[in-house]
This record gives C-alpha cells, sequence and structure tokens, in this order.
C-alpha cells in the first residue's frame, strides 16, 4: 500500500502543448504575418516565402543558438534580415511582429484547462514557467496563476533547473512541495526532476517517448481530471 503524502503546495505548468495546442496556432500566425507583408511590405512577400523565411530562420539558429531562450529575438532577427535583403523598409518590422504575435496569442484551451484551473485555484498556489513567449494577459489567463516564468525573461530555459528553482522561490514553496506537469517529456519531466520537483506527463497523445528516454514520471495523465484524480489518489485530502 503507498503512503500517502501532504497536497503539494504548488502546481506550475508548462504553457505550450500542455494547456493548448501550439503547431496550428503558430502556422496560422506565419500566415498571418505573410498576408501582412504582402499588403505592408512587397518586396518581402516577393523575394521570399513562408518556408524559406522558416528555413532562413533556421540557420540563423544554428549559427546563433542563444536564440533559442528568445524565438521572438529569433523571429525579429530574421525579419530583419529579409526586409534588408529585400530593401525593404526596416522600420516595418515592429508593425510585421505585432500581427505575428496577435496571431500567436490567439490560442484556444483544450477544454478541460479552464474547469481543471478553477479546481486546482483554491487548493494550491498556480504558475506556469514557459520556454515560448506566449503572453498570459493577451490569451486571458494571467488571473489563473499567481507567478509565470518565461525564458526570454529570465534568461535561462527549460531543462537547466534554474528556470524550475527561479519559480519556486516566486512562490516561495520549496522544490519538493512543488508539482510541474508539462508535455515534453526532456524539457519538463526530466527538467523537472533533477531541479528536485515531483514531474507530471501531460501526455494527451499516447507517446511512448518517456520509454525511449528512460525517464519515469511520478505520474502520467492525458488531462486535468486524471491530473486531479492522481492528486487525490496519491495525496491526503485535507485540503478538501
Amino acid at each position: 500500500m503507498s503512503t500517502r503524502r501532504a497536497w503539494p503546495k504548488a502546481i506550475l505548468f508548462d504553457l505550450d502543448d500542455t494547456l493548448w495546442p501550439i503547431a496550428p496556432v503558430i502556422l496560422q500566425a506565419e500566415e498571418a504575418l505573410f498576408a501582412w507583408l504582402r499588403q505592408h511590405a512587397p518586396r518581402v512577400a516577393e523575394r521570399f516565402t513562408v518556408d524559406s523565411l522558416r528555413q532562413a530562420r533556421l540557420e540563423l539558429l544554428a549559427r546563433k543558438p542563444e536564440f533559442q531562450l528568445d524565438l521572438g529575438k529569433l523571429r525579429r532577427a530574421g525579419l530583419l534580415a529579409a526586409f534588408e535583403a529585400a530593401g525593404e523598409d526596416a522600420d516595418k518590422v515592429e508593425h510585421a511582429m505585432a500581427q505575428f504575435f496577435a496571431a500567436r496569442n490567439a490560442v484556444v484551451p483544450y477544454d478541460d484547462v479552464l474547469p481543471g484551473l478553477l479546481r486546482l485555484k483554491n487548493r494550491v498556489l498556480v504558475g506556469s514557467i514557459t520556454n515560448g513567449n506566449a503572453d498570459l494577459r493577451t490569451i486571458g489567463l494571467a488571473h489563473h496563476f499567481k507567478v509565470s516564468v518565461a525564458a526570454p525573461e529570465l534568461g535561462v530555459a527549460k531543462p537547466d533547473a534554474a528556470i524550475f528553482l527561479a519559480a519556486c522561490q516566486e512562490l516561495g514553496v520549496a522544490p519538493e512541495d512543488a508539482v510541474y506537469v508539462g508535455d515534453d517529456v526532456l524539457l519538463d519531466v526530466q527538467g523537472a526532476q533533477r531541479a528536485g520537483l515531483r514531474a507530471v506527463w501531460m501526455n494527451r497523445t499516447g507517446s511512448t517517448r518517456h520509454l525511449e528516454h528512460a525517464v519515469v514520471p511520478d505520474a502520467i495523465v492525458r488531462d486535468f481530471d486524471e491530473l486531479l484524480d492522481w492528486l487525490k489518489g496519491e495525496h491526503d485530502d485535507a485540503r478538501a
């Protein structure tokens, strides 16, 4: 019989692909950006395509891996290079980035997310840790999180222990009193465990990737309902 323990003091979440699907949003945001380029920076749109701009960003990232800490800066640098190559007014780049970010933040949370966050917020401190540039205020979810730590602002990215420890420090909890929930086996689960947190793998797709990397999550769940079931099953219910 497993030993039940006290509820964690904090639960921290990854954002992209944990709380909402991100790949289709990024694709749509890139299409929206390119539509804006056709109208407002036609020289760039004539010289490049969505795919060639993406390839140029990947090549830039390979040359300057420090951009991995802030993909927004990477995209801005890629656009600046494209504008210069096309002889377009570089002052328009910030307007282009505004178009991209507006579309990038038009995410739709999975159906279980809002009810799940509401069920958690009266029991534990809730926070987020992301390597991305999602804007929780723009998305409309900021009020659900006590703290939100992002790699572009901190200058450190998952799986580095420092980003997990920074979030715990902001919440005023010890790592062992926190649980981290994310979709990436290495960045989220392994990273959080190495920082001293327990880690739950939000495996919405039925992947077996953890077996490939010999990572053993503290729990594997498909959605917030299963996360809540695990919390109730493994922990003393004194906070009910």
